[in-house]
């Protein structure tokens, strides 16, 4: 279950981190934040995969997010 959570938190850091990137090249400005949020994201991910390669498939990501979800509200 602990690699689910850090599949959870990897997706979401990589959501906000395009939004960011997005705003910075808008802006003009080199995208360092943004552009760490998503090395992060990759790293917190393929560590989550690391742990666990057999559990992940890309179909079954919606299920895990949800899960997480569930779990953190329950």
């Amino acid at each position: 279950m602990a690699t689910d959570y850090l599949i959870t938190a990897g997706l979401i850091v990589g959501l906000f981190s395009i939004p960011a990137m997005l705003a910075a090249y808008a802006d003009g400005r080199f995208p360092r934040n943004a552009m760490a949020a998503l090395v992060l994201s990759a790293a917190i991910i393929t560590v989550a995969i690391i742990l666990n390669p057999a559990r992940y498939n890309a179909a079954d990501l919606p299920n895990v997010v949800i899960r997480v979800i569930g779990d953190i509200i329950h």
